[in-house]
Parts: structure tokens; sequence; C-alpha cells
């Protein structure tokens, strides 16, 4: 070997093993992953432990809406994915200053058959119930859905008829929504 390779090799070989730029350490430490923002779509990530299902739900921490995530046995469907998010934060979720806005709202979602738009049946408000928080709750439960990878969309219904609900900006629409229309309510994580 001519002594001009010899030498290509052997930096090769040093460039090879210091090239990752991470330190040797004597022991194992915790990483944090960073979690996907709810303004883009859902994609594969590492399979959750074996009988663990990430179940997310967005919820409320200072007027703005946060990611939780919750470990249950089982992939929920829709409809029990957002009866989770109607029942609201559990007490450690509070403890942490989480809320909705959701709380006594019945709700009811259906998925037609190779749709990836949900639609979501909102019942008639009782007497009184105008809220000032209304564009949060919509903001919930369309950044909660579509953080399944079988929704793309939600749409509004009241009695079979679409609705016209707020997004983010205030404006209305009553066509689908996806969570980049709640964009300017989403806060840190």
């Amino acid at each position: 070997m001519s002594a001009g390779r010899w030498i290509a090799a052997v930096t090769t070989a040093l460039v090879t093993l210091t090239a990752c730029g991470v330190p040797a350490q004597e022991e194992a430490h915790p990483v944090t992953l960073p979690r996907r923002p709810l303004n883009v779509g859902a994609t594969s990530a590492a399979a959750p432990p074996a009988g663990e299902v990430a179940l997310v739900l967005c919820l409320i921490h200072d007027n703005r809406l946060t990611q939780t995530v919750r470990r249950v046995d089982a992939p929920p469907d829709p409809q029990r994915h957002l009866d989770q998010l109607v029942t609201g934060p559990t007490a450690s979720e509070q403890a942490q200053g989480l809320s909705t806005a959701l709380a006594t709202t019945a709700l009811t979602v259906r998925i037609p058959a190779g749709e990836t738009t949900a639609a979501v049946e909102v019942n008639e408000a009782g007497e009184g119930a105008a809220r000032s928080d209304e564009v949060l709750a919509y903001g919930q439960i369309v950044c909660t859905l579509t953080s399944r990878a079988d929704i793309a969309a939600v749409a509004f219904l009241r009695g079979g008829q679409p609705l016209q609900v707020p997004r983010g900006d205030g404006t209305l629409a009553s066509g689908p929504l996806r969570a980049a229309d709640y964009r300017t309510l989403i806060g840190p994580a």
C-alpha cells in the first residue's frame, strides 16, 4: 500500500470514529423526544410499548390549545376518543393547569365509509348556554380528532345541516376544518 493510500485510510478511519460528535458517557440518561406539532399531519412514529396506545387530546392551558397524551390499552374508535375529550382533564392534568371548554357538551361523531372527514353532530345548546370560549371548544374537537391517522378534517353539523363554527382567527366556516385552522390558538407544549 502506498503512503498516500495509507494516510487516506487512516484519515478516513479517524473521521469516521469522531464524525458523529456525540461524546461517550459513563451511564445512561433519559432523552426527551419532541412531540409532533398540532398543525402537521400524522406521521409514522415508533410504536408505543405493547399493550399501550397514545391517545392525544387537545385541552386548554392559559387560553391556548395544547396537546396532552394519555396511555390507553387499545385504540379507541372516534366516538370514544371524543368522549374522552368531553370528559375533560384528569386530576393530574388539572394539576398541570389544563382545562376544557367542552364541559357538559353532547357530541356525536361519524365517519362515512372510505372518508377521512369526520362529521360531528353538535346538539342544540340550552337556554343561556352562549359561551365566550366557543372558538377554543371547536378547536379542541378539531385538533383532537385530526390527531388520529384516520381523520384529516372535521365538519360540524346541527340537525344534519352544516353548522358555521369559528376558526382560530374568528371567521366562520361551514366546511371541513383542520388543526391548521386553529394555529393561532395553539400554544407551546
